[in-house]
């Protein structure tokens, strides 16, 4: 101890400290160039090379929709068959399809779907389910639901029993679109709390799919989770279902809470006004 005391006081080791200081900052101020300079030329590579892969695929799919052109015959190109063995390829392969899903209706939009499928795309979104990260689930589900992937409605179901509230709105939403009235069933026996957040974001699924008279929804008022019970008087409410009207009478007389009560009274005031 009194030795390193010594060389201290003696300051022996500024000039050597200084030295490797500054050689360490170069060095390290040096590296952070070159990965931004790294990071920088990947970016412009890959928006490059996003702009040639959206123009080439929706060359292929206009040449699908609007010329006929089989599936099979786009497979064989060379091009093509190189390109989609890439996963950047297939990303904006994706990206560029749901986009332009959106755009069309009927038979056109089913070739896309076929494009989809035939693509092995459809591979890509079901992987995504399975990712331990909540955001990529999301991604997975809206793209299976957009391209009206009906059997993955029972994977759906099951994630939207997740804990995670975007990830649980996503899901339920999804199961609206896929299922229509038939998801008012697995609604039925969700078993865990849904929140007004995502009560709200339901409520407008079915606003927006406007499935028109819910047949079946008066199952949500006989559920054990008094929130789905909830979720269903809002349902009648916004909807105005006024065929519903029996079911809600029934509750009134038997609710489980008194805050169910209440509501479903005030919403019998409602409707029969």
């Amino acid at each position: 101890m009194t030795k390193i005391w010594e060389v201290y006081k003696s300051g022996i080791w500024i000039e050597p400290f200084l030295k490797l200081s500054i050689i360490l900052f170069a060095a390290v101020s040096f590296t952070l160039y070159l990965l931004i300079i790294r990071s920088r030329s990947r970016n412009i590579r890959n928006e490059r090379l996003h702009l040639e892969y959206s123009v080439l695929i929706e060359r292929l799919i206009s040449s699908i929709i609007f010329q006929d052109i089989n599936f099979s015959v786009i497979t064989e190109d060379k091009e093509y068959s190189r390109l989609s063995k890439t996963t950047f390829f297939r990303e904006v392969a994706m990206e560029s399809i749901i986009n332009l899903h959106k755009n069309y209706q009927g038979i056109h939009a089913q070739k896309i779907e076929e494009f989809y499928k035939g693509s092995g795309l459809i591979k890509d979104s079901y992987k995504k389910l399975k990712s331990l990260r909540w955001e990529v689930k999301c991604k997975g589900i809206t793209e299976l639901t957009e391209m009206n992937v009906n059997d993955a409605f029972g994977s759906i179901v099951t994630i939207s029993r997740s804990r995670n509230k975007t990830l649980k709105i996503t899901a339920l939403n999804a199961c609206i679109r896929l299922s229509g009235t038939e998801s008012i069933m697995y609604l039925s026996e969700h078993p865990y709390p849904i929140d007004d957040w995502t009560q709200i974001n339901i409520i407008s699924a079915f606003k927006i799919h406007d499935l028109g008279d819910t047949k079946g929804v008066e199952l949500l008022l006989e559920s054990q989770n008094t929130t789905v019970v909830e979720l269903g008087l809002k349902i009648i409410k916004e909807l105005k279902l006024t065929q519903k009207i029996p079911y809600i009478v029934q509750l009134a007389a038997n609710a489980p809470t008194a805050l169910i009560k209440y509501e479903a009274q005030s919403i019998l005031e409602e409707l029969t006004l």
